[in-house]
């Protein structure tokens, strides 16, 4: 089950019946890399990163957007032993230097000069990195990297047999990746990632996605979640062992006429964009009138109640056979028509979301990991789902609930450690193997797992009672009105929130072109926070929120750039926003 991970792309060259490999878009062009090119260009970028001195166990930064380039340095820097550490194109200077300091990189690789404008401010102070390489576009001082495919071109003409030696000394216990968490408080820290850690979550994860081994595939596969994250890179591997051609797309907003152009049969999401196409498709028929509205709102009615767990009855059968005559198909072709399914992780997946998704025709997979578990632990699998589920353990893990909740894991595919940080390693990687996630959660009986929410999220109101934030944020998010929301209550006699309101829906529910009327906003607010409540328990209901004007973003520091919130920051930056709300009684 452990291999190297070039190894697993390899595996997978034969089965592309286009001999297409990878697609970028790029100013609004799709460009093509065919299989054949790729395997050369990965062979002489190889030779060439060689020939600039890189080594086996060298760490090299790839500061990049997701495009074919991406894939290629990754692979090429594997083959010869060396340790890519991808950066979010998101973070500031200083993070940016942060972890190129802290792996002491030799080499900083971006896809050009705009985000070498980012780097450049601290060049001066990292000594160690002594080459520049840009992918896409070329400036002064780096390297290009076509300019680095020629040199390793001429050095396997002088030696045939080097990279292949070079791949020999590669093993499955070598280091393959350092991925630099997002961090919801303070630095980021390196998670060391073997290929073994990796290939063994691939080749077991698959097992539960039905995939097929074809011997000459022809299917597209959308890419738009950031490859500097793992759950993308994973994923994209497993795509690549399969034959399968990766479109990475341009711009998230373009991920809609995306789908239409590309057609695919399968993308790695996060609950969000999820969202966002389920509103569409809700704000569609809430637009249409008559007979037309009425039979969609029927028909997504019936979707989103459709427990995933339950087995449809012959009436049911009946009813959603007519709904997908009328609405499903639809819905279907305008994500592209040829859509099998999707895999959804990063953070909770909200029930509605996914029976709907199921309901109408499409394969909707929830799983959960984080990067320190290569990034698999659990994952749904088709026809076995319960709502609220994650799935089961998936084959060679095991996992068990501590006494104060928190799921702990072990397994094969659990990290190294952290990258120069023994103590912050022993706190969560044991001697025993086993690994405390920071999760809490539970298992039933049979051994489905079901997460409430990160172990440092929760919090204890002055009433005593423990109050999990994130699934009543999810649940709010769940409006278009909303955005983003925080839930607090911290040492408070009752939980509140911090609103981020989509500006542009709210104006449109108001028919409103002016400025916002925050009297008005905030009724339409209360009416989705009422809803919400209505299944809370008493403790976890919110009483009073506030309505932001400025939204949550990685730049300015309430997002992690996995989109997770940064509770402290919001803290501290809402401060007095949030002591308003707390000045009196609901």
């Amino acid at each position: 089950m452990k291999s190297r991970l070039f190894d697993i792309v390899e595996s997978g060259y034969d089965r592309h019946a286009r001999g297409i490999q990878l697609v970028t878009k790029r100013n609004g062009v799709w460009i093509e890399t065919t299989t054949e090119d790729f395997k050369r260009m990965v062979h002489h970028s190889a030779l060439g990163f060689h020939d600039l001195g890189i080594r086996k166990g060298d760490r090299v930064a790839i500061h990049s957007e997701n495009s074919s380039e991406w894939i290629i340095v990754d692979q090429a820097l594997m083959t010869i032993g060396a340790v890519p550490v991808p950066i979010y194109t998101t973070l500031p200077t200083d993070q940016i230097a942060y972890i190129v300091r802290s792996c002491e990189a030799c080499m900083y690789v971006v896809s050009g000069p705009e985000l070498y404008a980012m780097f450049e401010p601290e060049r001066n102070q990292l000594p160690f990195v002594k080459h520049i390489v840009s992918m896409v576009t070329p400036f002064d001082g780096a390297h290009a990297l076509n300019q680095l495919i020629e040199r390793g071109a001429a050095l396997a003409a002088e030696h045939p047999g080097m990279w292949e030696y070079l791949k020999s000394e590669v093993t499955p216990d070598d280091l393959a990746t350092l991925i630099y968490t997002s961090g919801t408080t303070g630095f980021p820290k390196g998670v060391m990632i073997t290929h073994g850690n990796l290939s063994f979550t691939i080749n077991v994860g698959i097992e539960r996605i039905p995939f097929a081994l074809e011997d000459k595939a022809d299917r597209s596969v959308l890419a738009y979640l950031p490859l500097t994250h793992i759950f993308e890179r994973a994923i994209d591997l497993v795509y690549m062992k399969y034959g399968y051609t990766i479109y990475y797309i341009e711009k998230v907003d373009e991920i809609p006429q995306d789908l239409l152009e590309v057609k695919p049969y399968f993308f790695g999401t996060v609950p969000r964009l999820l969202e966002k196409l389920h509103t569409a498709v809700r704000t569609k028929v809430s637009n249409a009138s008559g007979l037309q509205k009425a039979i969609g709102n029927w028909a997504l009615d019936m979707a989103e109640n459709q427990d995933v767990g339950q087995k449809k009855n012959l009436m049911q059968r009946i009813s959603y056979t007519i709904a997908d005559v009328l609405v499903y198909r639809k819905i279907r072709a305008n994500l592209g028509g040829e859509l099998m399914g999707m895999v959804s992780g990063g953070a909770a997946l909200s029930p509605k979301l996914l029976n709907f998704y199921n309901a109408i025709g499409l394969l909707l997979l929830q799983g959960y990991g984080l990067s320190e578990t290569a990034p698999l632990l659990t994952l749904c699998e088709q026809g076995h789902m319960k709502q609220g589920s994650v799935g089961k353990t998936i084959r060679g893990v095991e996992l068990k609930i501590a006494e104060d909740g928190e799921i702990l894991a072990r397994g094969p595919n659990i990290m190294r450690g952290y990258w120069n940080q023994a103590a912050e390693t022993a706190e969560v990687l044991k001697p025993d193997g086993w690994f405390h996630t920071g999760d809490i959660g539970e298992m039933d009986a049979d051994g489905y797992v079901f997460i409430t929410d990160r172990k440092k999220d929760l919090f204890k109101l002055s009433t005593g009672k423990y109050v999990a934030p994130a699934h009543i944020e999810t649940s709010l998010m769940m409006s278009p009105l909303i955005d983003h929301a925080a839930v607090l209550g911290s040492h408070q006699k009752f939980c509140s929130a911090l609103i981020v309101p989509n500006q542009s829906a709210l104006k449109k529910a108001m028919k409103s072109k002016g400025e916002l009327d925050v009297e008005k906003a905030e009724a339409l607010i209360q009416v989705v926070v009422d809803q919400v409540n209505e299944k809370l328990p008493p403790w976890e209901k919110i009483k009073k929120f506030a309505l932001l004007d400025t939204e949550f973003t990685i730049q300015t520091g309430e997002l992690t750039p996995s989109l997770k919130l940064k509770r402290r920051v919001i803290h501290e930056k809402f401060s007095e926003r949030i002591a308003r709300i707390y000045e009196s009684e609901p």
